[in-house]
């Protein structure tokens, strides 16, 4: 139990640092479109065109912060093994708290105290999910279930990018709701894997959940960097909190076996609604500030308050 902790804790800690670092390339790389006057760089509805994210993520910012993600995936992935999904997900998922203090110098932003006890909230329910938590399940599941996570997957990956694109800059929180939805998708994922322990390539290559995982992956990563382009980075953040948390923990509890210590039932629902609620009120009181934030290396910070 105490290793899982430490292990979704440094997860939480790459998430949180490499979403900041993306957000400054995003940031970076539209600050060069607009310079140019370049029409290329939104759709017709105003978000970012393919073009204008793949610029985005060549930027050193976006590509350290990328590396960062990896780490954080591969220890997330290695929490999710060890911990119930509610507890490794809902750890993992407090890289907000890490995004919102990093924000303040890399970003230039000036939390409110609105967000700040928003903060609070999530931090305190990660105490009482870490005090309610008991043993994880033993991730065994029907076959069925690894072919609906994939169909799931493809479902709203592919659904959500085309609603994505055709809401242009209106799709900050859905784009950072649907990645926080891939990524929980890959917890799941990783937690019913087939071929993993004892190692075995063959049966993990005919594994449909190793496919959805792959494609949350990408797609989520694609979905969290158009997210960061066009809104609040707390807000973003925010909002992949919540799908990576609600759907694996439910999944955890009710598929896999996952369960609370005997008699805490009560602080594990509390701390899972705190933690949800809380990062739902980083997300509102965050997005209507988002294109407000400047990079504190640039020579014109904004000095209004944002989110």
């Amino acid at each position: 139990m105490i290793i899982g902790l430490v292990t979704a804790v440094a997860a939480s800690a790459c998430y949180g640092t490499g979403s900041v670092l993306q957000a400054v390339g995003s940031r970076k790389s539209a600050r060069q479109e607009a310079a140019k006057a370049s029409s290329t760089g939104t759709t017709q509805r105003g978000g970012p065109s393919l073009s204008s994210t793949a610029k985005a993520a060549v930027t050193w910012e976006f590509m350290v912060g990328t590396v960062l993600d990896f780490v954080g995936f591969a220890l997330g992935a290695l929490a999710a093994r060890m911990l119930p999904l509610f507890l490794s997900q809902t750890v993992i998922s407090a890289n907000l708290v890490v995004t919102a203090v990093l924000s303040i110098k890399l970003l230039g932003i000036r939390l409110r105290k609105p967000e700040w006890l928003s903060i609070g909230v999530v931090c305190f329910a990660l105490v009482l999910l870490a005090t309610a938590a008991g043993h994880e399940g033993g991730g065994d599941a029907a076959r069925s279930t690894h072919w609906w996570l994939l169909i799931i997957s493809v479902v709203l990956m592919g659904g959500g990018t085309v609603a994505v694109r055709m809401l242009g800059s209106r799709a900050a929180i859905l784009a950072g709701l649907l990645s926080g939805l891939g990524f929980g998708a890959i917890g799941v994922g990783v937690r019913i894997l087939d071929g993993i322990d004892p190692f075995d390539l063959p049966t993990m290559l005919a594994d449909p959940a190793l496919y959805a995982i792959l494609i949350s992956g990408t797609v989520g990563m694609y979905l969290h960097t158009v997210a960061l382009q066009i809104g609040s980075v707390n807000g973003a953040t925010a909002a992949l909190v919540v799908g990576e948390t609600v759907l694996p923990g439910i999944i955890g509890v009710l598929m896999l076996g996952d369960n609370s210590r005997p008699g805490f039932a009560w602080v594990a629902v509390l701390g899972f609604l705190c933690a949800v609620a809380g990062a739902v009120a980083v997300a509102w009181f965050g997005e209507p500030d988002a294109h407000s934030a400047t990079p504190a290396d640039d020579k014109k910070p904004e000095p209004a308050a944002v989110g």
